[in-house]
């Protein structure tokens, strides 16, 4: 499909011209339309279990509701107005209070929590919990040892109602790691009742089930259609939610999700064009709330285990032939920060993200070709995750024509969303458009995920650099103990050796954009990027 095809279509679907809106109240219309919520989104969830091989975002979203976790987030309001999850603050969740010390952290727990069958959460539970995460493998485990959290002999259960973690060395990012999406408490007898001899931790059961005792319960998953939720009303791990059902459909049309915002039928909606975003404020009919994804960066990303991106020439030719300004105008429509074209000499900070140098320079990106021994380009496949289609499809589709005129002739391969994280894990895609956020705001958390020889899930590079590992894991142990100049030396270094070696390409930081009828208060912005019902009400 020829750019200015795609743009057409998408424009068309902005405004809803080519199908109509399905009518989608009708199960809900028993309901008061106070009590139950309808989220409209591009795509769903995979897989239920936030450990499952393969688990898309969506499915962050189901498990951060269905699920307790020990500690959570406090709420602060960013600078634009928009409440926040806030970073350095906790709250009590399932743990009444804690402790930390030096060598462990103490967890009291609630004395009246229960899952969602009834059964009482015990020390147990969350031990087994923990034990499964760093156990099973793949993404939850490395998303524990982000956090120093890696041995299941690290997890005692004191007593029913208290839980320790022992550590195994001093780690800014333990206890931050322990609020995040992947520390869920499960009802650990009813998975070992699911669970076999081939499948100890009950996956397949997990995959469409919940066993948890989260604010929401499943009550209907239909995959790729919709997901119905029904509020706990025995919660204990905060105030009562104030909407009782919740319902989230998938529209994978953009102009239908804008359609059905846009005449109420819908009271919130993800996933829109940004072009759409910009109208639909403009317009004032619905509040659209828009903020700046912490340690989030969208990015072209080149294998380089598979020739000819294992050359650094061919690298730096890519970086030069972006078409960076057009992607800002024509696809996010100023609603992203740009990561480009920093200064020549400008000096590397310790934020990130950072702007890197590479503007688009086609004649450069040409000669850095032909000194590559390709004067005549190559062709290769440009894979994007069709579930993020609204960014990602007019944005390769630049990257494509703009690829072309240095001679780099690509295939665009739509992945759909429910495969697009096996896809990613196998890691034979050699060149990809992806976007990736730190749940922890952190550089050297960032780093660990997608620079790391450890080559993690999202090292989607799969870029293996003994320098790179020195300084990641010279920052990490700078920030335990608390080294400011080592920390910062060590910060500068790994970002300078990330744009140096450019094994991926940032393009800009994007915002999260949400699209909610003026009745809907309470949302917030958490570091997921996926809906938290809890906070949730309607006038």
């Amino acid at each position: 499909m020829k750019r200015r095809d795609v743009l057409k279509s998408m424009s068309a679907l902005a405004a809803g011209s080519l199908f109509p809106a399905p009518a989608i109240w009708s199960e809900a219309k028993a309901q008061s339309r106070q009590e139950t919520l309808l989220a409209v989104s591009e795509s769903g969830p995979n897989n239920l279990d936030i450990h499952g091989v393969g688990t898309n975002r969506p499915g962050y979203e189901v498990s951060w509701n269905t699920y307790d976790r020990l500690i959570s987030h406090g709420t602060k309001t960013l600078p634009n107005g928009v409440a926040s999850y806030d970073r350095d603050k906790y709250v009590p969740e399932l743990a009444e209070d804690w402790t930390i010390t030096d060598t462990s952290a103490t967890f009291r727990l609630r004395k009246d929590a229960t899952f969602h069958d009834g059964a009482p959460v015990r020390a147990k539970d969350v031990k087994w919990s923990f034990d499964r995460a760093v156990t099973v493998g793949g993404f939850p485990t490395f998303q524990m040892k982000a956090g120093s959290l890696e041995k299941p002999e690290q997890f005692v259960a004191v007593d029913d109602h208290t839980f320790r973690v022992d550590f195994i060395r001093k780690d800014k990012l333990t206890i931050p790691d322990i609020a995040v999406v992947v520390p869920a408490v499960f009802n650990s007898e009813l998975m070992k009742k699911n669970a076999t001899e081939k499948d100890p931790w009950a996956m397949d059961y997990a995959k469409a089930n919940t066993a948890g005792g989260g604010a929401y319960k499943v009550a209907k998953w239909t995959p790729g259609t919709e997901v119905v939720y029904e509020r706990n009303d025995n919660w204990k791990g905060g105030p009562l939610p104030k909407i009782k059902r919740i319902i989230w459909r998938m529209v994978p049309s953009a102009g239908n999700r804008r359609a059905l915002i846009e005449r109420g039928d819908a009271d919130i909606s993800f996933d829109l064009p940004n072009k759409d975003f910009v109208e639909l404020k403009q317009a004032g009919k619905v509040d659209v709330v828009s903020s700046p994804i912490g340690n989030g960066i969208q990015y072209i990303g080149m294998n380089v285990t598979k020739p000819p991106f294992d050359k650094l020439e061919v690298r730096q030719a890519v970086a030069y032939a972006i078409p960076y300004q057009k992607i800002m105008d024509a696809v996010m429509f100023g609603l992203a920060k740009p990561m480009y074209g920093a200064p020549e000499g400008a000096p590397i900070g310790i934020d990130w993200p950072q702007p890197h140098g590479y503007v688009t320079d086609i004649a450069k990106a040409k000669a850095l070709l032909a000194k590559a021994g390709l004067p005549n380009g190559f062709e290769t496949t440009l894979s994007f995750d069709l579930g993020a289609a609204a960014v990602n499809e007019p944005l390769c589709v630049l990257v494509q024509e703009s690829l072309a005129q240095i001679g780099i002739r690509t295939t665009i391969n739509k992945v759909p969303g429910a495969n697009w994280r096996s896809e990613m894990t196998k890691k034979e895609m050699p060149l990809i458009a992806n976007f990736f956020s730190g749940w922890l705001d952190y550089p050297e958390y960032f780093f660990f995920w997608c620079y790391h020889g450890q080559n993690s899930l999202f090292n989607t590079m799969s870029y293996q650099n003994k320098e790179m590992d020195a300084l990641i894991d010279a920052a990490r142990k700078a920030a335990a103990e608390n080294d400011q100049p080592l920390y910062e030396a060590s910060v500068k270094g790994f970002v300078k050796k990330a744009f140096d070696d450019v094994p991926r390409i940032p393009l800009f930081q994007p915002y999260l954009n949400a699209a909610m009828q003026k009745n809907v208060s309470g949302y917030r912005y958490w570091f997921h990027r996926q809906l938290d019902y809890r906070t949730l009400a309607k006038a």
